[in-house]
């Protein structure tokens, strides 16, 4: 998976269901009454989002909360193929492919975080995909999560954050080229320094809702592999800066482990099991 500029810094250097009237009931081979009456409902298909844009969704399973998983930077949907058979055992989950990723169509740069919480928004919204919500973030993921919760709290059920970083103050050069939205190599065309220095700024009390951090304590010897002393500082600090996620909620809990920054390949199960308590928590 491609990190989040924070985690590129840690580790690489190298970042609303349309409803009719109170007295029309929808119809029963619509998304939404499937979803009500508990039957199974598979989505796989490119929603069209706006004009001839379209996003790659697929949901599977039934039940409530939704869980929305947001993958890392430049990662598509294939991205929680690890998790999404044992999540959608226990409620409907969601992936889906950004901008410029996988089935989705393009879009033109560079992309800020309006961008990709509005994409996010709008297919929630036609694709008649139901709340609440519980949103996974993954790396640079988690950013377009708490985007999108600090926009709509009272549709956010809880939160899961794996290893999403703190903005980095200062990147080095290396990392403001690399990130730069005209670089062929960000696919995404996304802003990623501008991104990550929003979400952040959005931080706020979502509400009484559970929030899981997974957060990485790198061992010495991945320290001492970077060359780059700034790199170095803030893989010794990762856990102090990812505390900044606790604001979000009074129940919000940091969980820290010795993985490397890519926890879902090192230790799958445990990041599906984070996923599940908090669905389990927000029931």
């Amino acid at each position: 998976m491609r990190m989040s500029v924070s985690a590129t810094a840690c580790a690489a250097l190298l970042v609303a269901v349309g409803c009719g009237s109170d007295d029309s009931a929808p119809t029963s081979d619509t998304p939404a009454a499937r979803a009500a009456s508990g039957r199974s409902q598979t989505l796989d298909d490119v929603v069209k989002i706006t004009g001839d844009r379209g996003l790659y969704v697929r949901c599977t399973g039934t039940g409530s909360p939704t869980v929305v998983m947001e993958g890392g930077d430049g990662d598509t949907s294939d991205s929680y193929a690890f998790a999404e058979a044992e999540v959608a055992k226990a409620t409907r989950t969601c992936v889906y492919d950004r901008a410029n990723l996988g089935r989705s169509g393009a879009a033109a740069g560079p992309r800020q975080l309006g961008d990709l919480v509005g994409d996010l928004e709008r297919l929630l919204r036609v694709a008649e995909i139901p709340g609440p919500y519980v949103l996974v973030g993954t790396s640079g993921g988690g950013y377009i999560t708490v985007g999108y919760a600090s926009q709509h709290p009272r549709e956010v059920a809880g939160l899961v954050f794996v290893d999403t970083g703190a903005p980095f103050a200062n990147p080095p050069e290396e990392i403001v080229e690399e990130t730069d939205p005209d670089n062929p190599e960000n696919v995404e065309k996304r802003d990623y320094l501008q991104v990550e220095r929003d979400a952040w700024a959005a931080r706020k009390r979502i509400g009484d809702i559970p929030v899981k951090i997974v957060t990485v304590k790198f061992s010495a010897e991945a320290i001492q592999e970077s060359p780059f002393p700034a790199e170095q500082r803030l893989m010794r600090r990762n856990i102090a800066r990812q505390k900044g996620w606790l604001v979000l909620s009074p129940r919000a809990e940091q969980i820290v482990v010795t993985t490397g920054h890519a926890v879902e390949e090192d230790d799958p199960q445990l990041v599906i099991d984070v996923i599940l308590d908090v669905v389990k928590d927000a029931r």
